[in-house]
């Protein structure tokens, strides 16, 4: 990882976080989520899964929009990462957001990473909103 320490606001960070180590990225303050082109999660940090509950037992390996977080299947989170694909575009997309699977509902802010000819997608969770 760099010297300095990655934050949820971090530029460029999809590059960074393609870069880290599982403990890595267990040591970050804020959820990360990493997957593929058809959508099955490859990453799922420690913060990520203490937050929602869910182990990554459970989630690697999953498709994240039907089987992990359906509750993000919308136009605000799914559309977003298949429009910046059609395009060939760039996404790095910072929305509020309220969870609602499994849990009682959780206002975070959802930061969408994705790029031409990256292999892992990001769904970064931040739960502590100022």
């Amino acid at each position: 990882m760099t010297a300095t320490p990655l934050t949820f606001d971090t530029p460029d960070l999809a590059a960074h976080l393609d870069r880290c180590s599982t403990g890595e990225l267990d040591q970050l303050d804020f959820g990360v989520i990493g997957f593929d082109a058809d959508t099955n999660v490859h990453l799922y940090n420690a913060f990520e899964s203490k937050a929602a509950g869910l182990s990554p037992e459970r989630v690697l390996g999953q498709p994240l929009f039907t089987s992990v977080a359906p509750c993000m299947n919308n136009f605000m989170v799914a559309q977003r990462f298949e429009d910046a694909e059609a395009e060939g575009a760039e996404l790095d997309a910072t929305i509020d957001y309220v969870l609602t699977l499994r849990m009682r509902p959780v206002k975070v802010a959802l930061r969408l990473l994705a790029g031409p000819g990256r292999a892992n997608r990001y769904v970064l969770v931040q739960r502590h909103i100022a």
